[in-house]
């Protein structure tokens, strides 16, 4: 199960480039940008680059991240496929190109600077698609089928064109997609990134020194602008259609600034539940094992932390737990031995597995369960709506008024232990949607952050209290 420390490859924390914003496309919505080329050109030698975050690893077995498509004879496709990233085309029914490295790509906590360089006029075979994950050039590969000498593939070609699907509305991209390139030149991945000091790839700033003057079919994404998130940045003006995508899509989780959301690896049992909407939401109408849980990318082990659940109804646990413990299979926040839930009905405080007695607040469909956990003095508490249950005060400090303290139990709470903020449902309690500050599914009607200015939540975090993002990580030791 993977997860995020203070130590992890999370995204940049540390770089004097900010990418402020991605965009968050899920394929159950049929999310993707389109456009049509009106000239074919540059079909020979192009450079492809992208960050991605992918939050539903097990639909990365088949995913398109850039495609041209004019029928299933002619086309072309910068894909994930069987959570390998390659190129693929036809033309005329014959496959020209299926290049596809080896390396798995199955974190979900993690953001991925994916690279893709075509030169057809390259003498060597293997030279003519040059595959860069992280900045490094993949030389294991699982298919190496390279086109011929001097070939034209269908991507640039004037046909339609896709950004997060196949083009055959199959093959959707579910995640996060950020600073996205295509340019008519050579390129190299030192002209979007660098390894920093600890030999972490962190992106970098383009200059454009390679936009091609006779180039009219480069762009450059940058999703900053919400009222037109398919817009061309590279000043070429090569907009692109948004089909079924709002501003609500757009995303602060970045690969300078990467964000908790749901853990799709940390479902284990678990064949029948869903994780969506760049891992926020949490389904289980399909399931039949009563109970579910879900946890987060990151977990902490010091600092003071915000997150906000908006409950689906009133048979809904949200959470604390110590990772050791964590059991999500037909199992709840608060039933498993090191953990704490607070359920929907009445309110009640549930503390490895037995109810407690205390001053709670019932919640149900619709309202917003703001968990603050307090690490560095060994409490949590609950709000529904912004007041908190038990009259607590979570700037309290040693005192934790109202709180919860993480030592009751069998919770065997140390300072080194790595805990999650989480939630759970019953499968009859519809989709449960969590607030990382990132992104939410839900509808936020005030934008409140943290101190820092980072997440984007319904109600203030509490004076002292951060978002479960790298930044912070880097800055409050996670």
């Amino acid at each position: 199960m993977a997860f995020l420390t203070e130590a992890a490859n999370r995204g940049s924390v540390s770089t004097g480039y900010t990418i402020d914003n991605s965009l968050k496309f899920e394929g159950d919505n049929t999310e993707y940008l389109s456009y049509t080329n009106s000239v074919g050109e540059g079909r020979r030698i192009w450079t492809y680059s992208t960050w991605v975050k992918i939050t539903e690893v097990e639909n990365a077995d088949d995913c398109r991240l850039f495609a041209a498509h004019l029928s299933t004879n002619d086309r072309c496709s910068i894909q994930i496929y069987q959570n390998e990233l390659g190129l693929f085309g036809k033309t005329s029914g014959v496959t020209a190109v299926n290049v596809k490295a080896s390396r798995k790509l199955r974190d979900p906590s993690a953001w991925y600077h994916l690279m893709i360089v075509l030169d057809t006029t390259e003498s060597t075979e293997a030279d003519r698609v040059k595959i860069y994950i992280n900045g490094v050039q993949e030389t294991s590969m699982t298919n190496a089928v390279y086109p011929p000498l001097n070939y034209s593939l269908q991507l640039n070609n004037a046909i339609n064109h896709y950004v997060g699907q196949k083009g055959d509305n199959t093959g959707y991209f579910d995640g996060y997609m950020a600073e996205t390139y295509f340019i008519e030149a050579k390129l190299t991945p030192t002209d979007f990134g660098e390894f920093d000091d600890n030999g972490i790839w962190i992106p970098i700033e383009y200059d454009g020194a390679e936009y091609p003057s006779q180039d009219t079919n480069h762009w450059y994404l940058k999703f900053d602008d919400s009222s037109n998130l398919g817009k061309d940045s590279s000043g070429n003006g090569k907009n692109m259609t948004s089909n079924n995508i709002s501003a609500a899509d757009q995303s602060t989780d970045t690969p300078t600034n990467n964000f908790a959301t749901f853990n799709t690896l940390a479902l284990q049992g678990a064949p029948n539940i869903g994780i969506s909407n760049g891992g926020t939401t949490l389904n289980s109408q399909n399931d039949t094992n009563g109970w579910r849980s879900a946890a987060p990318t990151i977990a902490v082990q010091s600092g003071k932390w915000y997150v906000e659940f908006t409950a689906a109804g009133n048979t809904t646990f949200c959470g604390v737990s110590n990772i050791n413990d964590y059991d999500p299979d037909t199992n709840y926040y608060g039933n498993w031995n090191t953990s704490i839930g607070f359920y929907g009905i009445s309110g009640l405080l549930f503390i490895d597995g037995a109810a407690q007695t205390w001053s709670g607040l019932a919640y149900g469909s619709g309202d917003v369960v703001g968990i603050a956990l307090d690490k560095d003095n060994g409490y949590v508490y609950m709000s529904r709506n912004g007041v908190y249950a038990n009259s607590g005060d979570p700037t309290s400090g040693a005192s934790g008024t109202g709180g919860v303290a993480l030592t009751q139990g069998n919770s065997d709470y140390s300072s080194s232990d790595y805990f999650y903020i989480g939630a759970s449902h019953n499968i009859n309690a519809g989709v449960l949607k969590a607030n990382y500050g990132g992104y939410t599914a839900s509808s936020i009607s005030s934008a409140a952050t943290d101190a820092n200015g980072y997440g984007t939540f319904e109600y203030a975090p509490p004076s002292g209290y951060y978002a479960l993002c790298s930044k912070n990580l880097a800055e409050y030791g996670g």
